[in-house]
Formats: structure tokens, C-alpha cells, sequence
């Protein structure tokens, strides 16, 4: 019988999605304060978007990492801006499960390529055992958008979630009934502009021995200490500001193994400039950091290098149970 092995945290395999359709998203732009809508005269948003897309790809095999790419839906009934953000409505697990989860924007639920994934992820020699959605299907007020609103401790069985639209409390709490993870801990935000943040994961980062987290951005100092005690258990803190945050997407960071089992630290080349020096210092101790141009995509779609990778967790092929092993 497949366990779950939350406590192999990171992830050598990635999967992105191409933003063919990669554009200004009014509907998410209600309440991600990160996206910025260009000007009429800037021109090629797109082709600028998928040149940053293809040499992370690039950069990213070359680095060792595994990249499986889904590439443009053929029947697409709707246009999909912002579907370079798969983590937001998928996610793996090491039992073999594949979670969906309820989108806020109408527009952003069209993303969900369910078939399309599963037969990437099978051509490529994982293992899907089953497809589990959390909510209803046609859920459009408690929504949890995967990785985006959830950052997941694997090793310590910890869930850590800001609460905004994009994160309901009450999903958050059958996520976990759900999946069966040992702790959930909510807490609120705010940005500079005074509003919460969209997505965990902008301003929260766990990799396998440090933490990135802007714990300026929760006003109320109980939840804070909370969180940063918890955090503290069994990471080495790194605290952003705001501006680090909001300017610089310092908190939209994702540690990664390759091939060779060396640890990646990956961000935009806007996060690695936004971070200090010590910071920087103090996050190769924990892995070679690799540094991405993404100010297209940061700009205009209002999320960065996190949010562009979906992580594959699942078991291999070869450890699908054998008929004579499942009981009956």
C-alpha cells in the first residue's frame, strides 16, 4: 500500500503550462494589488510572456530539474490568462493522489485540464491513483486555490494559509479533514494598501530547512508570534518587509532537488535582487540559488517563479500495486 511520505519535501520534478493566452486578468485583478495593467502602447505581452516562460524551462533543465511542459489546450472554450499559475488549481501527493481544488475567477476555472495532466504526468512514468476535488465541482464561493493559498510543511505535517477570498476557512479546515494533516494554522494579512494578501505564497516560502516569510504583513501580533514560532521549530527564518514582498516577490520563492539530489533555491531575478546580501548568504547554505528573469509575468499576471510551478510528488509507475496485492 502506497504512505504518503510527507516528510520528502522537495520536489525534482515540476510541472508548467505554456501562457499561450498570457494577459492583463481583469477578474483576478480585483484583489491581487501585484498585477499592474500595461499601458495600451506596450505591445507583445504575450511573446514577451513565453520568452520568459521557455528559457525557465531552459534554465531550469539545465539546472537538472525534470519539467514536464502541457502546452495549449485545443478546445479551449474561454480564454485562459493566467494558466502559466497551474499550482493554483492542482496539486500531487507521494500516495499517488492528484488534488483539485475551487477557483475564485470564473475565467481561471477553464484551467482546469484534469485529462490532459493525468495523461502528461502517466506518459511520463507517474503513478495516478486517484483524482480527488475538494468542494463542490461547480464550487464559486469557498474557494481554496492549492499551493497558492496553502504552503504545506510536508516533514512536520503542518498547513499554513492566509485567509482571503481565495482561502475560506471553511475549505481550508475540509482540506485538511480531507488530506489528514496534523495541524492547519489561519491567520489574516495585510498589505500596504491596507487589503489581504491574495495568496499565501507570496509572502510565505517552507523549503526543507528555511523559511521565507514576511511576517510584517500579519497585523495581529498573537497570529504572528504563532506562526513564527511554529516556523522557527524546525526552519531558519528568513523575515522579508513589505517592500521586499510586494516589490520584489522575495516571498514567491520555491526550493527544488535535481537529478543529483543538490538542492536549487529558484526565484525570479527580481527576488534575488530584492533580497539583501545576508539574505542571500544565509539561503545558500540551503542550495545553489537560480535566478529567472520574470518581469512580464511579475508585472502583468501579478505572480512569479512559485507560482509558475506545479510539483510532482507522485510515486513512479513500477510502484503501482500489483493485481495479487490488493486485497479483496
Amino acid at each position: 500500500m502506497l504512505k504518503p511520505f510527507r516528510n520528502q519535501r522537495l520536489a525534482d520534478t515540476i510541472l508548467m503550462v505554456e501562457p499561450h493566452d498570457f494577459d492583463y486578468n481583469p477578474e483576478t485583478g480585483k484583489d491581487n494589488e501585484f498585477q499592474k495593467e500595461p499601458a495600451p502602447q506596450i505591445k507583445n505581452i504575450n511573446t514577451k510572456a513565453m520568452d520568459e516562460f521557455n528559457n525557465m524551462v531552459e534554465i531550469l533543465r539545465n539546472e537538472g530539474v525534470n519539467v514536464l511542459v502541457l502546452g495549449k489546450s485545443k478546445s479551449a472554450w474561454i480564454q485562459t490568462p493566467d494558466a502559466v499559475f497551474p499550482n493554483n488549481w492542482f496539486s500531487t501527493e507521494r500516495d499517488g493522489n492528484v488534488v483539485l481544488y475551487p477557483m475564485l475567477a470564473e475565467n481561471r476555472r477553464a484551467e482546469k485540464r484534469i485529462r490532459a495532466v493525468e495523461n502528461l504526468l502517466t506518459r511520463n512514468g507517474f503513478y495516478v491513483r486517484n483524482i480527488i476535488n475538494i468542494g463542490r465541482l461547480d464550487e464559486s464561493d469557498m474557494c481554496l486555490e492549492g499551493t497558492g493559498s496553502m504552503i504545506i510543511d510536508h516533514a512536520n505535517d503542518v498547513v499554513y494559509a492566509a485567509r482571503s477570498k481565495r482561502c475560506h476557512p471553511v475549505q481550508f479546515a475540509n482540506f485538511l479533514d480531507l488530506r489528514e494533516y496534523g495541524q492547519g494554522l489561519m491567520f489574516d494579512t495585510r498589505s500596504s494598501g491596507g487589503f489581504p494578501i491574495y495568496h499565501t505564497n507570496v509572502m510565505l516560502s517552507i523549503g526543507e530547512q528555511f523559511s521565507v516569510i514576511c511576517s510584517e504583513c500579519i497585523p495581529d501580533l498573537e497570529e504572528r508570534q504563532t506562526v513564527l514560532d511554529s516556523l522557527e521549530n524546525s526552519h531558519h527564518v528568513i523575515d522579508i518587509t513589505i517592500e521586499q514582498m510586494e516589490q520584489n516577490f522575495c516571498g514567491n520563492i520555491l526550493q527544488l532537488r535535481n537529478k543529483a539530489r543538490e538542492r536549487l533555491i529558484v526565484m525570479s531575478q527580481n527576488a534575488h535582487d530584492g533580497f539583501t546580501e545576508e539574505q542571500r548568504e544565509t539561503m545558500r547554505k540551503y542550495g545553489k540559488l537560480v535566478a529567472i528573469p520574470l518581469e512580464t509575468i511579475e508585472t502583468v499576471g501579478g505572480g512569479s517563479a512559485r507560482c509558475m510551478m506545479a510539483e510532482v510528488f507522485l510515486p513512479s509507475l513500477k510502484d503501482k500495486p500489483k493485481e495479487s496485492e490488493v486485497p479483496l
